[in-house]
């Protein structure tokens, strides 16, 4: 019998698989909110409806912002006022740590707590903006292995593979180097 996942980690591989819709080239976003353990809304950064997208046309950057992207949290949030969907005392679940204009609209989106997977570029305003508003903020590490049922049987297998080919005699640097990617694919 398999292991459920918790919620936490539900909820942020959520997050994960949005952030593979993102068209921006500089780093792929998602956001998922929650109320009540149900999804209510997810978003990824990308352009407007219907616009061009970075991964097409390029970032069109001013003062090191790219303007042409409108951020995952704002995705998810907007489109909470697009359906009608309250987010009063909601969760958001975001693959990287909020930038300080995400951080206001989520104070003033209501949202009582924000779990991240990667810090990026920590603001200490959005930090104590959080605090002074008393939304709970929370790092929640994600591996994609435990969304992958079978990530133990791969790495026994890779583990024999490699076994073979250092009884076959092959050469020290080469085993190096693979020992390497293996401890870069599998942690």
């Amino acid at each position: 019998m398999s292991t459920r996942i918790t919620w936490h980690q539900y909820f942020m591989a959520q997050s994960h698989l949005l952030s593979l819709r993102s068209t921006c080239t500089r780093l792929a976003v998602g956001a998922t909110i929650v109320r009540e353990k149900r999804i209510i809304a997810g978003g990824y950064n990308g352009s407007i409806a219907g616009g061009e997208h970075c991964v097409d046309v390029g970032c069109y950057m001013e003062e090191g912002h790219c303007i042409r992207t409108i951020h995952a949290e704002m995705n998810a949030i907007l489109q909470c006022a697009k359906f009608g969907v309250p987010t009063k005392n909601a969760e958001i679940y975001v693959t990287h740590f909020p930038c300080v204009q995400c951080t206001k609209s989520i104070i003033q989106a209501g949202i009582s707590s924000v779990y991240y997977a990667n810090g990026y570029h920590n603001h200490p305003f959005s930090l104590e903006l959080f605090e002074k508003a008393g939304v709970k903020v929370e790092h929640i590490p994600f591996e994609w292995p435990i969304i992958d049922r079978k990530n133990e049987e791969k790495k026994k297998l890779v583990q024999t593979l490699m076994d073979k080919l250092e009884l076959s005699g092959e050469d020290a640097e080469t085993l190096q180097q693979l020992k390497a990617q293996v401890t870069d694919l599998f942690g």
